[in-house]
């Protein structure tokens, strides 16, 4: 066997463009396509309210929050457990028609999602289904899209490039924002029918001017890996999202036997997976890689990081559209618009630091830079805990700018640094390794904060409630009944910019009061006033953890060592089996690289 696949060869026609032309063409057409999902996951996020009153479902009633559940989280957990083994997919038989497929299944799920006609429960399963469907496409673009960008980009431009890429997705999540703020209120079909002309010519484009330039790497399927990873990983993200939600008298669902078993037996499972990897010729997940010291850290610091900043931004919508927003005038139906408005200043942050982060890198190395970004970031969050709840907007934006800054300060560099780490062959499956330890960091993140939050609220919201209630002249019995609701619908029902007084107060109560009551019960301000001291508690402990976490990822992304560039070819005949002494390699070129 050669040092490259005849394969790839055949992939890359004569009239292929210039290698400097080229690489623009990558990076437009890949830019276009992580813009696309993360305009698409954000639009959601702030239309859920619209799309679940133009279903005409309750998302608070307590047999519904499993369906908000999965609408919101289904698609994070398909793309978690598929874009490594789509990532290896890419490396065997080629990153670009991978890529392509990927677009082209968005674009189909897009479609289906936007002729939505049914109503209820069914119309939400159908939107369920068809963003799992979403979900497989994303994982086909995220788990190809590193790897053609570091084909496409010689080593000292390519932080450049990760940088743009990123831009793209933080640009897409804003952008969602304000698009499903502006268009969910006159037709909540449009924000699923957003994505699809960006499908349609990105499908296209990635067809006739994308080129399969990689180095192949032709090995059998490892079936029991890919099977024992997906089932393991399944299972335990699944525990995750259900002990989110109530059980038996508990507040949440953590004590539940289904919680237990599939988040126990989902690890058991993965423990098979690492003992099948370690013992087959050609696995789906080499763990040889991790034998590359930059590969490892990166990893490891990227891991920690988005575990402990992955649940931010929802809290930071919570805190605006349940209690900041209703405080400072803003009607609950019109929190979510303003909530993303608000978050522009997380927007441009990135957007300043993540091209220039990349091109430093390019230059120094991302130790330095990347490490910096991330004691930054602790910083941030202990200020974020510091703040009132009823802060001075101006505070607020400086925070999350600088926070932003900083995480894109670590992002860029680091995105960088792994994939350089990789060896040709090697890019797409380690390129899925990088999105799956991202994805999983973030669904654990959401869980992790809203658990937390959840018990914080849980421990005084109740009396907080009832006494509210009473003061205002509703009955003890029905206060009681609404004040030992499970606090995760409060917490959901700020997420949604929802009021639950005006749902969960009878109508014959509310008619009962004198007229200025039943106003203010369901206005702006009692809701917000009566949850902000519960909320804060436990957002104060979710800083702390995201805190530590990031501490612990400020050290591994320290002892990542200098800069470090695999070599631009495998070695020899062992190139195409992905088992080539890659710890061997990595060691004696390590020393070779430039100090940070």
């Amino acid at each position: 066997m050669t040092t490259t696949d005849p394969a790839s060869d055949a992939a890359m026609p004569r009239g292929r463009a210039h290698p400097d032309r080229y690489k623009w063409i990558a990076l437009s057409n890949t830019t276009l396509g992580i813009a696309m999902v993360t305009i698409n996951q954000s639009i959601l996020l702030i239309s859920l309210p619209d799309i679940f009153r133009g279903i005409r479902l309750q998302p608070l009633a307590p047999g519904n929050t499993s369906y908000f559940l999965w609408i919101f989280m289904g698609f994070m957990l398909v793309t978690a457990v598929l874009v490594v083994s789509l990532g290896r997919v890419g490396d065997m038989y080629g990153r670009v028609r991978m890529y392509n497929l990927g677009f082209a299944i968005f674009t189909v799920f897009s479609i289906l999602l936007s002729v939505t006609w049914m109503s209820g429960a069914g119309a939400a399963l159908w939107i369920i289904l068809m963003r799992v469907g979403q979900g497989v496409g994303g994982a086909f673009l995220f788990a190809n899209s590193s790897a053609i960008l570091t084909d496409a980009f010689p080593p000292e431009e390519r932080g450049k490039a990760m940088g743009i890429n990123g831009i793209a997705m933080v640009t897409g999540s804003f952008l969602g924002l304000i698009l499903g703020g502006v268009l969910a209120p006159v037709e909540w079909h449009l924000v699923f029918l957003v994505s699809v002309p960006f499908g349609l010519f990105g499908t296209v484009w990635a067809y006739l001017k994308l080129e399969d330039s990689g180095v192949r790497n032709h090995t059998p399927i490892d079936w029991w890996g890919n099977a024992t990873f997906a089932i393991g990983l399944t299972a335990v993200l699944l525990g995750i999202v259900y002990g989110l939600l109530p059980y038996g008298g508990h507040t949440m669902g953590w004590t539940s036997p289904f919680v237990l078993g599939t988040v126990i037996g989902g690890l058991a499972v993965l423990g098979g997976f690492v003992a099948i990897e370690l013992r087959t010729a050609h696995p789906m997940f080499n763990l040889e890689l991790f034998r590359i010291r930059a590969f490892a850290a990166g990893i490891l610091a990227s891991l920690l990081a988005a575990v402990g900043r992955g649940g931010l931004q929802f809290m930071l919508i919570i805190w605006l559209q349940g209690i900041w927003l209703p405080q400072h005038g803003y009607s609950f139906s019109a929190t979510p618009l303003w909530a993303g408005i608000a978050m522009i200043p997380l927007t441009v942050g990135f957007l300043v630091a993540g091209p220039i982060s990349g091109i430093l890198a390019d230059r120094h190395g991302a130790r330095g830079i990347a490490t910096i970004g991330l004691a930054g970031s602790i910083a941030c969050f202990l200020l974020l805990e510091a703040l009132p709840m009823n802060f001075a907007y101006v505070d607020f934006a400086l925070i999350v700018f600088f926070f932003a800054v900083f995480s894109g300060m670590f992002f860029t560099p680091n995105q960088t640094a792994v994939m350089n780490s990789l060896p040709p062959d090697q890019r797409g499956a380690g390129a899925g390794m990088n999105g799956t330890f991202m994805n999983s960091a973030q669904v654990l993140s959401i869980g992790v904060f809203f658990s937390v939050v959840t018990l914080g609220l849980a421990s005084s919201l109740p009396g907080h409630m009832s006494a509210g209630l009473i003061a205002q002249g509703v009955p003890q019995a029905a206060a009681e009944k609404i004040a030992h609701l499970p606090p995760i619908g409060s917490l959901f029902a700020a997420f949604l910019g929802f009021n639950p007084i005006q749902t969960e107060v009878p109508h014959h109560v509310l008619a009962a009061l004198p007229p200025g009551r039943a106003a203010y019960l369901t206005g702006r301000s009692f809701f917000p006033k009566l949850i902000s001291s519960s909320f804060q508690v436990g957002l104060r402990l979710a800083f702390d953890f995201a805190a530590v976490l990031t501490l612990i990822a400020v050290i591994a992304s320290w002892l990542r060592g200098g800069k470090y560039i695999h070599a631009e070819r495998p070695h020899g005949e062992e190139a195409g089996t992905g088992m080539y002494g890659v710890g061997e390699l990595a060691s004696s070129e390590v020393g070779a690289g430039y100090p940070d």
